[in-house]
């Protein structure tokens, strides 16, 4: 295992943990910091050799919790490599980071295991039809139906209040605005 990069796992774990309310000062700080851990790891990736399954994988959840498509597609990347060396659990975060991927482009995700907030409540992000639950079992991923009840059960354990509509990104904001004209 790679110390450095488990102690910036580590760090990010404990902050995604104990996260400040969105749009606060505390949650720019935060956010500056996992930019930092990022920059970090991508150091680290350039410097170092012989990766575990967890190394890469304690490094795709550090891009996880990026800001940008380009990060969600090195999470993807990272994730199955983790995969490749059978590493427990890195079936569901490598469709995780590749759902990511293609929300943050504004594209329908292929498992749907991307929700978000549209001001009354959490939702599934738009998900392709054409995935089928046999594929997002071969993934570790709970069927479809499951992650609507998941994003339902989301919604009622948390405060829709604490979370501020108007520091979301334009994609989540044009997104809202077609589910509404939709009537959805």
């Amino acid at each position: 295992m790679h110390k450095k990069l488990k102690i910036l796992f580590d760090e990010d774990q404990y902050e995604c943990m104990n996260q400040p309310l969105d749009g606060t000062p505390e949650y720019k700080a935060l956010r500056a910091r996992c930019k930092h851990r990022i920059s970090q790891v991508k150091e680290i990736i350039k410097s170092s050799s012989n990766f575990s399954g967890e190394d890469y994988f304690n490094a795709c959840i550090i891009f996880m919790h990026g800001d940008c498509p380009d990060d969600f597609r090195q999470a993807y990347h990272l994730a199955l490599k983790s995969v490749d060396l059978n590493y427990e659990g890195a079936k569901r975060f490598a469709a995780a980071a590749y759902d990511r991927w293609l929300m943050y482009r504004g594209k329908p995700q292929k498992f749907g295991l991307q929700y978000v907030p549209d001001g009354v409540r959490f939702r599934l992000w738009d998900v392709a039809p054409e995935t089928t639950d046999e594929e997002r079992a071969e993934w570790d991923v709970p069927t479809l139906q499951e992650l609507y009840r998941i994003a339902e059960q989301a919604t009622k354990n948390y405060d829709m209040s604490q979370i501020s509509m108007e520091t979301k990104p334009q994609w989540l904001k044009d997104a809202i605005k077609r589910w509404n004209s939709e009537g959805g």
